[in-house]
């Protein structure tokens, strides 16, 4: 009966997803900036979203579509978004002005929760003849879209593979479901994406039929990538055999934790129950994108780059952070 309930919950919420209200209910207002369509931040935070507006007394949220990660945070700085989803190392750099943030300084960003890690995905078609990372060169590759978290870690990677990510490839910047069509009709040769197990747009890629895909080796790049941008950022993990059709054999690749964070201005009292939230709602978030199973209280200030917010804290404290 409780699996039943959970079921139909989660059903509610993963049919009010994609569909825009008609009108704003009174109340506060808060923006998450999630990602694009065909990957994990999306649903996820629109499942967020639904909940928040349901369950939180008062407030009324929106998932945002957006360029990810780096967008994410720009946007926060720039008062747009008072939550955003984002990959670690570009949580790194924006709280410490670095690199696409160096022009605008630190971003006021304080950690909510760990939600899942990427993986980072270098796809190919086996009819290309790609097979390792050093066979990009001289390739027509999309690294990403503009602002977007995959974006930094290909460019870091192409990199460490002795690869000039501006004038070593043909370049391209996609998104994921703009790379998935340009691969599928010839205008790229390999694009890289990181996102979560399994991401819709690869999936849909590897189904179609006359298609087998090839996802490139990339772990052997993640200590470099610590060593030069901060230990614990980057970690090799397998993506299984069988994550997507044609992937026969297990696959070595760089994962990065993804973190929901809000802004610095945002009340302790709503950070606190948004957090105490994605908790109670593991379940129901999870049949919205199975990614939600991976969600993790926090340990301690270790767990991510940014300070956690001081509502958060008080969650977690109360939980297990001692």
């Amino acid at each position: 009966m409780q699996r039943a309930s959970v079921l139909c919950s989660a059903f509610c919420i993963l049919c009010s997803v994609l569909l825009a209200a008609c009108s704003a209910p009174s109340g506060e207002y808060i923006s998450i900036a999630t990602g694009g369509t065909g990957g994990v931040y999306y649903p996820y935070g629109g499942g967020l979203a639904h909940l928040i507006s349901g369950r939180i007394p008062g407030v009324n949220a929106t998932a945002e579509v957006t360029g990810a990660s780096v967008d994410n945070l720009r946007l926060m700085q720039q008062g747009r978004a008072d939550l955003a989803f984002t990959l670690a190392d570009t949580l790194a750099e924006a709280v410490n002005g670095t690199g696409p943030f160096a022009d605008s300084g630190p971003v006021p960003a304080r950690t909510i929760a760990l939600l899942y890690r990427n993986f980072t995905h270098i796809v190919a078609l086996h009819s290309s003849g790609i097979e390792s990372v050093g066979d990009l060169r001289g390739r027509r590759v999309s690294i990403g879209s503009p602002g977007s978290g995959t974006e930094l870690i290909a460019t870091r990677i192409l990199e460490a593979a002795g690869i000039d990510p501006r004038d070593g490839i043909s370049r391209a910047a996609l998104g994921v479901t703009e790379s998935v069509n340009a691969l599928k009709d010839g205008k790229i040769d390999a694009f890289f994406w990181s996102g979560g197990l399994p991401t819709p747009a690869v999936q849909d890629l590897a189904g179609t039929s006359g298609i087998r895909i090839r996802l490139l080796a990339n772990g052997e790049f993640a200590h470099a990538l610590g060593a030069r941008y901060g230990e614990g950022l980057y970690t090799e993990a397998t993506v299984p055999a069988g994550a997507y059709r044609g992937v026969d054999e297990p696959v070595s690749v760089i994962t990065v934790a993804n973190l929901l964070v809000a802004a610095e201005s945002m009340g302790e009292e709503l950070a606190h129950d948004i957090t105490q939230l994605l908790f109670d709602t593991q379940d129901e978030l999870a049949v919205v994108h199975p990614e939600a199973r991976h969600l993790t209280p926090a340990t301690g200030p270790a767990d991510s780059p940014a300070p956690f917010h001081p509502g958060a804290m008080r969650y977690y404290r109360a939980r297990s952070w001692h």
